[in-house]
């Protein structure tokens, strides 16, 4: 039987009246790709806010391996090993690829609060950095300053930052956006190949990448489930065929 690691009941969030995410029940399996997909609006980013406590759920229950966690704060969520990237680039562009990862790995060391270390106190971590580098194909540009990266392999960088951070359960959010054809190609199979052993639950405009790596999944359309399965499934059901033509302009799945 799979395992469901993450599962939420009757989900909503409505700000002064308006619903922007009603009774959403949504199941992801441990060791799978999970995409969260929709039309502009559909609450898909809503839904990720509130997975994380960005937002408190107005209604409804969030479970993580079983426990209840809707009343948890983020960073409590974090510790958990629920981890997330953002649809902007969330990296430190004045230092090198290395230290990047280094700042995301020094939570292991418990100082990342003692701001009177020097930074040659981290070189512990360059081994695992490194590593997590070699991961996600930018071991070569390890030296490099962050600022002089392509947006794709920045984007590749926050995932190896997001590696470092160990999540049991990874969120990404449009990881794709922005890039140009070769840059999405790059990082389908960066995320393809760094999902071994992993569970990815991802928000993604780009049926393309969806079609290619995601296990399952489930559409949005106003804020609630519209349809789940497979990309097969989900792409025949005229209910999704309807909504995204109606929002796409007739944009094909």
């Amino acid at each position: 039987m799979q395992e469901i690691i993450l599962e939420t009941i009757g989900l909503g969030k409505s700000f002064k009246g308006f619903s922007a995410v009603t009774d959403v029940n949504l199941k992801v399996t441990r060791g799978t790709i999970h995409a969260l997909i929709g039309p502009n609006g559909a609450g898909k980013t809503t839904c990720f806010n509130l997975l994380t406590k960005f937002l408190e759920p107005t209604s409804g229950q969030i479970l993580f391996n079983g426990f209840d966690i809707t009343k948890e704060a983020p960073a409590e969520i974090a510790r958990r090993g629920i981890i997330r990237s953002f649809q902007i680039s969330a990296v430190f562009p004045h230092l090198t690829v290395l230290e990047n990862v280094r700042v995301a790995l020094q939570r292991g060391l418990g100082t990342e609060f003692f701001f009177w270390k020097s930074g040659s106190s981290l070189n512990v971590l360059n081994d695992r950095a490194l590593e997590l580098l070699h991961e996600v194909g930018l071991e070569e540009f390890a030296h490099k300053e962050t600022l002089n990266l392509a947006y794709g392999r920045k984007r590749a960088l926050e995932i190896a930052t997001t590696l470092a951070m160990e999540p049991e359960l990874m969120l990404l959010d449009e990881p794709t956006q922005g890039m140009g054809h070769e840059d999405v190609d790059h990082v389908t199979r960066l995320i393809d190949r760094v999902a071994k052993g992993r569970t990815i639950l991802m928000v993604e405009h780009n049926m393309k990448v969806i079609a290619s790596i995601a296990n399952k999944i489930t559409v949005l359309q106003r804020g609630s489930v519209l349809a789940e399965g497979s990309y097969q499934e989900v792409s025949s059901n005229p209910l999704v065929v309807e909504a995204y033509m109606g929002s796409h302009g007739g944009d094909a799945l």
